[in-house]
This record gives structure tokens, C-alpha cells and sequence, in this order.
């Protein structure tokens, strides 16, 4: 499937797509969702050649735009949350680790079925790393499926917990800082209008006042939202997130909440928009937590704490609510709380990547292949006394990214069954958090 040259990437257009000037004509959209864009994106992903890979992902871009498909801010949708216009929905912000073209698939099957227009594709900084996925070949993915499945309207992409490392912001605040400014810079430049800020790890719990304790986290939001709002495109207001409580650490109050707000306010000084939802911990863990075993521990979500702080969060402060994350190994019947008690994001990821790995339709010999490579790359990562269980399960999500081709290259009938198995949860999940019918609401609000 690999061009030898760009002409040859052309010739497989033919009959669906031509080059006219510097843009696209789209001839033919039925046939384009057939191979061609199959092979624009494997190229786009995989060749070696990277003016290939470059033209591949400039095609993809173009013809996503002809056909309807847009990536988007979801800010207007989030003020108009703040102001009580809307609601009663909470929107799910998917993260996906591998087989991203495949999952996008699924995943827009799902909005297709539900007529659902509010929800998240994001990668976390951490993500971007161990998955190897820049923020321009992950928007790229999605928007190849977005054309494969024949979706049209706005594409939310979001650069998730980008967050600062707290023993670099320790070491040196400036080179940690610029670090996140360049990768904020990258992803702005590859269509993520939605980016999540997190300076939660820089919260100082010595200080007795709570104030002192935000202070870090006020100074770097702020920093880093008014670096967003300089570099953000002429008539675009990108959707900006932060974070009072990093996840698996204490519940997050009312007082921290207001403490952030004020602070972080206090800086801008009403001279650029500030954020449109803020992050809070409320008992969960990312990935969850597993057992000797294998199997996952309960996790209790004090749900009291998301309907007070996403209260006081639109009333005194015109945010779209709190976001929940570490949520996707919940159990089903919570996933229907969280519009009753007015969450407005849910982060969701490790469950998708289960579903993947754990399919029956995963091929075995694919799964021995990873896991011995971790037990062996990895080995100083094993903790003493943990089962080798735990450290799978802690540890697989590092497979998709040097096994990358290896799972793009799945048999197609497998790969099949893996994305319907997504789809139906995917349906669930739309369902539960009730965003059916919400592709009118996203049109009024986003256009």
C-alpha cells in the first residue's frame, strides 16, 4: 500500500479526487471512501518517504473541508452551557491509544446512528509519546474516518492533560513551560482547537491556605491560556480547559474551585477569555486500578462533589461545568449520573483500549508478541510484589506505539469485529450520557 512517489499517490485518486491549483476537486465521493482514502491515510501514517507522508495528510485535510467535515472549537456549545441555554448532556471526550482510523470508524458510526454531534476525539500529552501519534497524523486519522464513514459537520479534536511534569517545572520552571508552548504550538497548527491545560501537578498541599495552594497552577494556566489566545488564528476562540485536582489525588472543593477562578481571572483581567470547563478528582484514577488478579477494583465517584462544583462553576462563573476524568472502566450504570448531576465532559479512554487488546478478534499471536516485549522492555518498571496481571494491564497501552503497523495490519475481517464491538459501546456510551439527538444543538452553536 506504500507509494513510491507522489505521482503515484495521485494515480490512485483518479476518478475520485483531482488537484486543481493549490486545493482539491472531489469527483466523485463515493468512490473516494472506498480504498483511495485507505491508502491516503496508510500513506499518510506510514510511508517513509515524509513529502509523501506530508501530501498524503494535505489531501486528507482538503477533502475532509469539500465534504463537510470541519475540526472545530466546541466553545460557543460550552458558553452557551454556562448560560443555562443548554444541557442535561455530558459530553464524552474520547481518547484513543491504537487503531485510531479503525476506532474513529466506530466512533462515528455510533454519532451517525444516534444523530449525535457532541463529542471529543483527544490524545494526551502523555499519549502522544508512548502511542506515537503527533497531533497532525491523530487528526488526520480521524478525519480520513470521518470521510471514510461519510460524517459531515464539526470534528472536536482536543490536546488532553497537557500537563506540566512537576519535577521538570521544579528543576526549571522556564524550559518545562516553553515545552508545553511548543507542543500547544503543534497542535494548534494540526486543527486541535480544544486544549486542556494541566497545572495540577504544581499544587502546593504544604501551604495552609488554599489560595497559596493554587497559586503555581493560577500562574501557569494563565500563562499558558494567554499563549493560546495570542497564537489562536483571526475569528477562531479556541476551547481552553484547566485543572484544579490532579486525578487519584484528594476530592477537589468548592473553596479550591473558587480559589482557581478568582486567581486565574484575577490575572487575565478581562483582557482575553479565559477557560470553558474546569478538571476536578472526585475518587477516580486513571485506567482504573487492578487487582492481583486481573480483575478491576470498584471505584466509588463522589457524584455529590460534581453537582456542587459544576453548580457553582456556571453559576458564578459561566463555565460549562466540571469534567470528569479516569472514567471509562465505570461501571454502565454510572455512566448515566453524570448528566443528572451536570458534569459537562467525561474523559474516557483505558476502557476502549481494553476492548481492543481483549477482543476476541485480536489476533493471540499479536498479543504474546506485545506482551513479551514489554515484560522485556519494561521489566525495571515491575513493581515488587506485583502480578504479572497488574503489569500488563499497567503497562499494555505502551504496545501500541511500537507495534503500531503491526496493528494497522490486522487482518481486515478482524479489525472489522474489534470496530463493531467499539460501535456498540460506543452507542451505549452516547446513549447513557445522553448526547442522541444533539447534532442540531452542535449546528445552532458551532455552525
Amino acid at each position: 500500500m506504500a507509494f513510491k512517489s507522489i505521482g503515484e499517490l495521485y494515480d490512485s485518486l483518479k476518478g475520485a479526487v483531482r488537484g486543481e491549483g493549490d486545493g482539491f476537486v472531489v469527483t466523485d465521493e463515493e468512490r473516494l471512501r472506498g480504498e483511495p482514502v485507505d491508502g491516503l491515510i496508510y500513506n499518510a501514517v506510514f510511508n517513509a518517504d515524509k513529502g509523501i507522508r506530508n501530501e498524503a495528510l494535505r489531501v486528507i485535510h482538503g477533502c475532509a473541508g469539500i465534504m463537510g467535515v470541519k475540526s472545530s472549537s466546541i466553545q460557543n456549545l460550552y458558553e452557551a452551557m454556562g448560560r443555562g441555554e443548554c444541557g442535561g448532556f455530558t459530553v464524552p471526550a474520547i481518547n484513543i491509544r491504537g487503531m485510531t482510523y479503525d476506532a474513529s470508524r466506530a466512533v462515528f458510526r455510533a454519532a451517525k446512528s444516534q444523530d449525535c454531534g457532541t463529542f471529543i476525539f483527544e490524545i494526551a500529552k502523555s499519549e502522544i509519546d508512548y502511542t506515537g501519534q503527533r497531533p497532525s497524523e491523530y487528526a488526520s486519522c480521524v478525519l480520513a474516518a470521518a470521510i471514510k464513514e461519510g460524517f459531515s459537520g464539526p470534528v472536536f479534536l482536543q490536546g488532553d492533560h497537557f500537563q506540566v511534569n512537576a519535577k521538570k517545572y521544579g528543576q526549571d520552571k522556564s524550559a518545562e513551560i516553553n515545552a508545553l508552548k511548543k507542543l500547544i504550538k503543534e497542535a494548534l497548527e494540526a486543527g486541535f482547537l480544544n486544549i486542556d491545560i494541566d497545572a495540577s501537578t504544581i499544587v502546593d498541599l504544604s501551604k495552609s491556605d488554599v489560595g497559596c495552594q493554587q497559586k503555581p497552577n493560577i500562574e501557569t494556566t494563565a500563562a499558558l491560556t494567554i499563549f493560546i489566545r495570542e497564537g489562536q488564528r483571526k475569528g477562531q476562540m479556541v476551547s481552553i480547559g484547566g485543572e484544579i485536582g490532579e486525578v487519584g489525588g484528594k476530592n477537589s472543593t468548592v473553596e479550591d474551585l473558587r480559589a482557581f477562578m478568582d486567581g486565574y481571572l484575577g490575572i487575565l483581567g478581562g483582557n482575553f477569555k479565559g477557560i470553558s470547563k474546569i478538571s476536578v478528582q472526585t475518587g477516580t484514577t486513571h485506567g482504573g486500578v487492578v487487582l492481583p488478579d486481573g480483575t478491576m477494583a470498584k471505584v466509588k465517584v463522589d457524584f455529590n462533589t460534581i453537582e456542587n462544583l459544576s453548580g457553582v462553576a456556571r453559576r458564578e462563573y459561566g463555565l460549562a461545568g466540571i469534567v470528569q476524568h479516569g472514567a471509562s472502566t465505570l461501571p454502565d450504570d454510572a455512566f448515566g449520573i453524570f448528566p443528572k448531576r451536570g458534569a459537562a465532559e467525561v474523559h474516557l479512554a483505558t476502557g476502549f483500549q481494553n476492548m481492543t487488546y481483549d477482543s476476541p478478534a485480536f489476533p493471540e499471536a499479536l498479543k504474546k508478541e506485545i506482551y513479551d516485549y514489554l515484560k522485556d522492555k519494561g521489566a525495571d518498571e515491575k513493581k515488587e510484589g506485583e502480578t504479572e496481571e497488574q503489569f500488563i494491564y499497567k503497562t499494555r497501552k505502551k504496545g501500541f506505539g511500537p507495534f503500531k503497523e503491526k496493528i494497522w495490519n490486522i487482518p481486515s475481517k478482524n479489525r472489522e469485529n474489534i470496530g463493531l464491538e467499539l460501535e456498540e459501546r460506543f452507542t451505549l456510551l452516547f446513549k447513557k450520557l445522553n448526547v442522541v439527538n444533539t447534532a442540531a444543538l452542535v449546528k445552532k452553536h458551532v455552525g
